[in-house]
């Protein structure tokens, strides 16, 4: 109809990129290196003559570097550099080998700019209509470098697991031996992957939640002499072999156990995304890893008990959280069970009534695949998924360390009466030689007890007291760790929410939640009822100690005394203590002990 004919939209379009063109001519973002060396390396980026620079002008993160505008794996604002009103600035950024190169692009973003997209805390996502400048691609020397490996125990005690991952479908091998500079033993590793199409929801099944995770591969170190030092390197002559590590071998003699327990720890990472990150959890690592140098030579393992990476279908986020555990995981078995972020989804298969309030969207769309096949844990249990995609897999496992029968269940799928998973918790617990391991510790990510004000989970809460609790009691359960709640809480020797008494048997679980491993959305306590509109918060009798501060537990076992401690992260002492002997219970917090006999729990 002619040349002056167009559309107000199209109109507005054409100046908005007019003014864009014009903004952007004379900006410039450097990034330096262009080819790192290692995974976690500093990468500079420099730009300069930002005309009229804003406070929200942003610089977004890409990977791979083809990725859309609004499909960053994270941002920076530029006013986080001192120097940015002056239009130029630099900053350090480390990077982690997404197994693809990188691309930094500059936005502008003012007041006037609507978003509609919402950040997982709230806040807007940035737009991205005003491009201003593009980096040059950043690369790493070795996109296949073996990464994120992690130990893990098998069913066997004369072995050991061993998990990596690759960009590409290269035959990897894992060689080791006794000694550093003689690796001759050799096992190949299987291998396997997952695609976009095996995700169950968005934004795991999205363009912006996507990227691919390479190649999972999973070897077995077999024959290993007890106790002992073994080192070890993985990867292949083809795709490069990884530093070398090392590991005590398990011992079945052990007359001592020693592991570190938490949960709902996260990762943290240099920018802002999608959804908040934890930055606690570097501090969880930090004690941690303190806690474990001190150890030299003496074995031990890591327990992370459910709630783990928070990717939440944003799979670069699980990348990052093997690379902040690797130093911990790549030394010390690193054992999990299933939480709420890994795995719930709309259409999963067991959603009774009474809990279709409780299962929800918290895994992000990953539907458990990704937790499926990143770790490999002792034992076979599955539960189908309802899609393309292969069974979930380690729900329910269990495991002998020294003295410590260690059980690991899942309260994300079917655990009532009738139940594979309820038939493998009796079972199991049945089968406990109490004079090879004289403790039982069971472990799961919902809480059977809390004292937080999250009611939501009450449903779950009832239907395990009602089905698991009966088994707990009747074999003798010493000790019931939990996560989920972001906090720590010790409870009293329990059965139907009452402590233990003089009238009662004294063989009762100690329940203790540890899920304050880092995760930043800390709960309430249950208020009072006539104090709603002005809060306080009585401790329950039932509660002996709570704690909102992050941290995690330390647990040492011999054949006598099982001893609990919560370290904190703010300053890596110990803040509450328990014992648990096989004559009683001695509880020490705060200075103070109460001794407990076996035939006289009286709280």
């Amino acid at each position: 109809m002619g040349f002056f004919n167009i559309t107000t939209d199209a109109f507005f379009m054409l100046v908005s990129s007019l003014l864009i063109i014009g903004r952007a001519h004379g900006v410039k973002l450097e990034a330096f290196p262009k080819t790192l060396n290692a995974s976690g390396d500093n990468i500079t980026l420099e730009w300069k003559d930002i005309s009229s620079p804003s406070d929200l002008d942003w610089m977004g993160i890409y990977s791979p570097p083809h990725s859309a505008d609004d499909h960053f794996i994270g941002y920076i604002f530029l006013s986080s550099c001192p120097n940015w009103k002056k239009g130029s600035c630099s900053i350090n950024l480390p990077l982690i080998n997404l197994r693809s190169p990188y691309e930094f692009r500059i936005f502008h973003w003012d007041n006037s700019t609507r978003t509609k997209p919402v950040h997982g805390d709230r806040n807007p996502l940035p737009p991205t209509s005003h491009r201003l400048a593009t980096s040059q691609a950043v690369t790493f020397r070795n996109l296949n470098d073996p990464a994120q490996l992690h130990l893990a125990f098998t069913s066997n005690q004369d072995e050991m697991r061993v998990m990596f991952v690759t960009k590409d479908n290269i035959k990897s091998y894992v060689k080791y031996g006794l000694k550093e500079e003689g690796l001759d033993e050799v096992v190949e590793a299987e291998t396997m992957t997952y695609k976009q199409s095996d995700m169950c929801d968005k934004p795991a099944n999205t363009s912006v939640g996507w990227r691919d995770p390479g190649y999972i591969h999973d070897a077995v170190l077999l024959r290993l002499k007890p106790g002992n030092r073994y080192f070890y390197e993985v990867g292949s002559s083809e795709g490069g072999w990884s530093s070398i590590r090392s590991f005590i071998s398990p011992n079945k003699e052990l007359d001592e156990t020693i592991a570190f327990v938490f949960g709902d720890m996260g990762t943290s990472v240099p920018y802002r995304t999608f959804h908040w990150t934890q930055e606690e959890s570097k501090l969880t690592v930090k004690w941690l890893l303190r806690d474990l140098e001190e150890l030299g030579d003496k074995p031990a393992f890591l327990s992370h008990i459910g709630d783990l990476s928070y990717a939440r279908g944003y799979a670069w986020l699980w990348d990052s959280f093997f690379s902040q555990i690797e130093p911990l995981a790549s030394k010390y078995p690193y054992h999990v069970c299933i939480g709420n972020h890994e795995y719930d989804w709309p259409l999963q298969p067991w959603k009774p009534s009474w809990a279709s309030s409780v299962y929800g969207t918290d895994g992000g769309g990953e539907c458990g695949v990704p937790y499926s096949l990143k770790f490999h844990m002792p034992g076979n249990s599955s539960f189908p998924t309802r899609n393309t995609s292969s069974a979930t897999q380690n729900l329910y496992y269990s495991f002998d360390v020294g003295v410590v029968h260690f059980v690991y269940i899942s309260t994300e799928t079917n655990f009532l009466r009738g139940s594979d998973q309820y038939a493998f918790i009796e079972h199991d617990l049945r089968q406990v030689d109490r004079n090879k391991t004289p403790f039982v510790v069971v472990q799961g990510h919902r809480p059977m007890y809390t004292t937080s004000s999250r009611i939501g989970d009450a449903p779950i809460r009832e239907k395990m007291l009602e089905h698991l609790e009966p088994l707990f009691v009747e074999f003798g359960v010493n000790l019931v760790l939990w996560g989920h709640v972001h906090s720590y809480e010790r409870f009293c020797p329990l059965r139907n929410s009452s402590c233990g008494s003089m009238d009662i048997d004294a063989n009762l679980p100690i329940h203790v939640v540890v899920g304050m491993g880092g995760n930043e959305v800390q709960p309430q306590w249950q208020p009072r009822p006539d104090h709603l509109t002005d809060p306080i918060y009585p401790q329950p009798i039932r509660s002996i100690y709570r704690s909102e501060e992050f941290g995690y537990t330390r647990m040492r076992a011999t054949r006598s005394t099982l001893t609990v401690s919560y370290v904190g992260n703010h300053d890596g002492q110990v803040h509450d203590v328990l014992e648990i002997h096989l004559k009683g219970v001695e509880i020490a917090s705060s200075g103070w002990i109460w001794y407990l006999k076996a035939v006289c729990l009286f709280l």
